[in-house]
């Protein structure tokens, strides 16, 4: 499966996400031309060669008026790229552009992120919403420069690393603010995230909110081939090399991820009890919630109640064990899990319509029909689960 990997230890923004994937494409120059043909003389982007701490990367300046992004404007220019703008005018402005409708549609879902950070720090509706960097004329070309990119590269998977946010406080449009930004904060909550050493911001909302849009799993680098990788340089220089870097290569079809198990004992709860916990953590998002017997102390039984779920799930069901529980206490156990690449397709059979669950990855291949489907079949006509399964099989 051709995977994308981002890693986000040195933190994240639109250039270097732009400058890492643009040393991934195949035509440089041909991207360099699309880019700047559709943002027509707004901003201008250019690829430089850059180096961090002895190690080679690409630095991609936007620049507004013939002004970069963070340099000092002459003194007869004007900040018109700073102006406000508001929502609907700047997704209007996305959508008349001359890109492939899936760049020009990931660009605008890029947006709707942010502006619901924006609304939510703002406590104003998303309508009202004008943008300040974000909505700048640079950080457009960072979002459009990055969309179109992964248009041209179409990974089959998007992963990235736990993300590198920063320390101390970044001066903004509406002052100094603490970081990470309550934007970006908004963007990045539920995915896994650090300070590190750094004091400054490491994260912008752009960074936050593209990573947001395209990662589809958050961790280590996983089992991979990799066939390239990209670097993308930002403009500070740190201790450690300033790189967000991009690899690019294959995986198995199956995925890996780290998950939790939450564990309590229980001896004083009902079937009943236990069968409405189970209900709640499974609608609550649990992976997988299931009890074993277990011979509790003075000789009591009781039940060993396990909950998988995703890290960023951790407080939720946390929550709902001890809710929906007499517990008074929750183990938690990291663990990694391999699982199958899965799909549905529904498929004609002799009994009618039927969907079948396939599964795929690690050397395997399995399919299996859907209960709730043959157990309709059966008490339409009066069948046994045998006889439906038996007549939908494929004849030898």
């Amino acid at each position: 499966m051709k995977t994308l990997y981002f890693d986000c230890s040195m933190g994240a923004a639109g250039d270097m996400l732009m400058g890492a994937l643009y040393e991934l494409c195949p035509d440089r120059e041909g991207f360099l031309r699309e880019l700047n043909a559709a943002l027509a003389g707004l901003a201008e982007v250019a690829a430089l060669p850059d180096v961090k701490r002895g190690i080679r990367a690409t630095h991609m300046r936007v620049t507004v008026g013939g002004v970069e992004e963070g340099a000092e404007p002459p003194a007869h220019h004007e900040h018109h790229h700073h102006a406000h703008i508001g929502v609907q005018e700047l997704l209007a402005r996305i959508g008349a552009l001359p890109l492939p409708e899936k760049v020009k549609e990931d660009a605008q879902a890029v947006y709707g992120l942010l502006a619901q950070a924006e609304s939510q720090v703002h406590g104003e509706p998303v309508e009202q919403i004008h943008f300040h960097e974000v909505g700048s004329l640079d950080a457009l070309a960072d979002v459009l420069g990055v969309c179109l990119l992964m248009d041209k590269l179409r990974p089959e998977r998007v992963l990235c690393s736990p993300i590198r946010v920063g320390s101390g406080t970044v001066r903004c449009a509406h002052g100094l603010l603490p970081v990470p930004a309550p934007a970006t904060e908004l963007l990045l909550r539920g995915l896994p995230v650090y300070a590190g050493e750094i004091s400054g911001e490491m994260c912008t909302p752009t960074g936050a909110a593209l990573l947001r849009h395209f990662a589809g799993d958050f961790g280590p680098l996983p089992l991979m081939r990799v066939t390239a990788l990209g670097q993308g340089s930002g403009t500070r220089d740190f201790e450690t090399a300033n790189l967000l870097r991009a690899f690019l290569g294959e995986t198995e079809d199956g995925a890996q991820e780290e998950i939790l198990e939450l564990k309590c004992n229980l001896d004083d709860s009902t079937p009943e009890a236990l069968g409405f916990a189970t209900e709640a953590l499974l609608e609550a998002g649990a992976l997988d919630v299931f009890t074993l017997p277990a011979g509790m102390k003075k000789g009591r039984p009781g039940v060993l109640l396990t909950c998988l779920c995703r890290p960023a799930q951790r407080q939720t069901m946390v929550e709902a064990l001890f809710r929906h529980t007499g517990t008074l206490g929750v183990r938690e156990t990291v663990c990694r899990r391999y699982t199958l690449k899965r799909r549905v397709e529904p498929r004609e059979t002799p009994l009618g319509p039927v969907r079948f669950k396939t599964a795929s990855g690690w050397g395997v291949e399995r399919e299996k029909p859907e209960y709730e489907d043959l157990a309709r079949i059966a008490r339409e006509r009066g069948l046994s689960l045998r006889e439906v399964l038996d007549a939908i099989a494929p004849k030898a």
